[in-house]
């Protein structure tokens, strides 16, 4: 199947509550709704729904997403995200236990080492397509850890684990400051089996109540005086690393997506 650079991304917004795809209304950016070759879809959804309209409360982020191709060929390899959120959501870490530990391969290892650091965790789907063998696909558990704060970017670990060709973990590392009127977010995703490995779907819940010194605060807060986060998608990089014949090097898409909230107070 051949791809080409796609300036345009099919996003979604969701309603407040469960993550569903079934929940989810697809939005065709710009004048352009024509099938794409590489099709992802990507939502998010914020928690508790209703939230002050002047000040931050803690919250709960949940974010999916889908990968698939016109063809139903195994998608190219997602390696990176650059996602810019409103300025009525912030991210705070202060207080909160570091992972330090280097990577290890044991799958239960890190989450051992690290259990007072975790700050999320959900599900990934991965097709491992290797040459010559039938496409398999694997399920994995996402563990995500509060790595810290240096020179005012937070750093979060969001990690997976393969089975096969060979036990393996996936380490994808998410940064986020605050820049201009909002945060900066930048997420980046390894090679996965070679090179051979594809993201096909996953779901995240992230988020943490926390009381450092007495007062509760959270790693997420928002409020919600115009009743919608507003998220800028800059860029998801999509990279063909197994080589496949015909498809491009890379695909870059952007868009945007917004998630309604409701302000009261």
């Amino acid at each position: 199947m051949g791809r080409r650079l796609v300036p345009v991304l099919a996003l979604i917004v969701v309603s407040l509550g469960a993550v569903t795809y079934a929940d989810a209304v697809q939005v065709c950016l710009r004048s352009t709704c024509a099938p794409l070759p590489l099709r992802p879809t990507f939502g998010g959804s914020v928690l508790p729904q209703k939230l002050p309209t002047d000040e931050y409360a803690p919250v709960t982020a949940g974010i999916f997403g889908k990968i698939a191709t016109s063809d139903g060929t195994p998608p190219p390899a997602l390696r990176e995200a650059v996602v810019d959120i409103d300025r009525d959501v912030k991210v705070n870490v202060q207080g909160l236990p570091v992972c330090s530990v280097k990577i290890q391969i044991e799958e239960g290892g890190l989450a051992k080492a690290c259990k007072d650091a975790l700050v999320g965790e959900g599900k990934a789907h991965i097709e491992i397509s290797l040459p010559g063998v039938a496409p398999e696909i694997q399920t994995s558990r996402l563990l995500v850890y509060n790595r810290g704060e240096h020179s005012s970017k937070v750093r979060l670990l969001v990690r997976a684990f393969v089975v096969k060709p060979v036990p393996a973990a996936i380490e994808a590392v998410v940064t986020a400051q605050r820049m201009g009127t909002g945060v900066h977010t930048v997420w980046t995703i390894p090679v996965v089996a070679g090179g051979y490995g594809s993201l096909l779907d996953f779901r995240l819940k992230i988020g943490r109540i926390y009381s450092p010194g007495g007062k509760k605060t959270g790693l997420f807060e928002a409020k919600c005086p115009d009743g919608v986060f507003k998220v800028d998608v800059k860029k998801i990089l999509f990279k063909n690393e197994a080589h496949s014949p015909g498809e491009a090097a890379q695909t870059s898409l952007k868009g945007a997506l917004a998630v309604p909230c409701t302000g009261q107070g």
